[in-house]
């Protein structure tokens, strides 16, 4: 066995991006290989333009950028831009894996994450895949036959991947979540809310959700159900607070807040009885491993319809109650109003859910990635 004192660096290329969540499992698995190898080298490789750009860096990592896009679905004849700025990205990926040499190249999904790890396993580097999500996307499926070993987070993911290669990790989750030490009584207090009362976390993200948004507005100005009962941390994202502010200016009740922004979602966590959200697979998990009873509202803009799948997946087991983008403004207020005065149905929500997580996520990739390595 080799003396990882006397051997060279391990030389890691990390490649996705485009959203917040490729890029924070990417951080994670970078975070984890510098704990388990102090002296490694990790180069990211993500997309222009893209918020990598700026959040690789600040983590402290270095990050190379291809001129890669999304295709246009919904407007072929737009893609002759996407398909030239694909071939400078793959000839770009190629001079990278070339020059930086590295001993292994791991692909979290997303834009740049294609080109990388192609190049990569065309010059015989060995791959290592995350799939966060219960159904694959493209990308991952058509780098799944020259991977090494593919960490995935739902079961049944042998329908789209080489079984043989597939290593069930979860996906990372933020530590700072778990190092709250407060109750949820306390929690409720420091941001504001009657720790005796239910409270409902809405968020859909850092940008928000306009159709989370727009249930919350009619709820208010119909006078609907359950206004009185419990409490609202509305996180309506900073590119919709405008219109909601003025929505509600007026009506706005003492038990709901409304913020562009929740600065400490560790807290925001604690304090809530029940969180309503999109089904992006990094908030899936972070409920996962918290235990949250949830309600989640697929967003229909994404590739394959995935957030669906990945609330599917919990809903099939009891885990998570689900309300379709569709339905929403018509729906979801009432499911809101029911499930969290029910505290049998909110205890039963946080019992499956929380039996579905896969901590340690990023621990466990690094332990795929060393195995690869030999």
């Amino acid at each position: 066995m080799t003396d990882r004192h006397n051997s060279p660096p391990l030389r890691v290329l990390i490649s996705g991006g485009g959203t917040g969540g490729h890029i924070f499992p990417a951080l994670s698995i970078a975070d984890a290989l510098r704990r388990s190898r102090p002296g490694c080298e990790i180069l990211f490789v993500g997309a222009d333009n893209r918020m990598e750009m700026k959040r690789v860096p600040e983590a402290g990592y270095k990050i190379v950028g291809l001129p890669v896009c999304g295709f246009d679905r919904q407007h072929i004849w737009r893609n002759f831009h996407v398909l030239v700025q694909l071939w400078k990205s793959i000839r770009m990926a190629h001079r990278i894996v070339a020059e930086f040499k590295p001993d292994v190249a791991v692909g979290v999904g997303g834009y740049a994450s294609g080109p990388t790890i192609k190049a990569a396993q065309r010059a015989g580097v060995p791959t290592v895949l995350q799939e966060q999500n219960s159904y694959a996307g493209v990308t991952n499926k058509l780098l799944a036959k020259g991977a090494s070993a593919i960490c995935v987070a739902y079961p049944g993911m042998e329908k789209f991947f080489p079984a043989d290669k597939i290593v069930m990790t979860g996906n990372p989750v933020r530590k700072a979540l778990f190092e709250v030490d407060i109750t949820q009584e306390e929690a409720k207090k420091a941001l504001g809310f009657d720790p005796d009362k239910p409270l409902v976390l809405l968020t859909g993200g850092s940008l928000g959700a306009r159709t989370l948004n727009q249930t919350v507005i009619n709820a208010i100005s119909q006078g609907r159900a359950g206004l009185e009962s419990f409490q609202v941390l509305w996180q309506c994202g900073a590119s919709d607070h405008d219109r909601c502010r003025k929505a509600v200016e007026g009506i706005l009740p003492d038990n709901i807040r409304l913020t562009e922004f929740v600065s400490d979602m560790a807290v925001a966590y604690r304090a809530a009885d029940l969180v309503v959200a999109r089904a992006g697979a990094g908030t899936i998990s972070e409920l996962e491993d918290l235990g949250k009873p949830a309600i989640l509202v697929p967003s229909p803009n994404v590739a394959e319809d995935h957030q669906r799948h990945n609330a599917e997946a919990l809903v099939h087991r009891g885990a998570a109650g689900m309300v379709l983008d569709i339905d929403a403004t018509k729906q979801l207020w009432n499911d809101i109003s029911t499930v969290v005065s029910n505290t049998e149905t909110l205890r039963l929500l946080s019992e499956n859910i929380s039996a579905m997580a896969l901590r340690d996520s990023d621990s466990k990739i690094v332990e795929a990635i060393e195995k690869v390595l030999g």
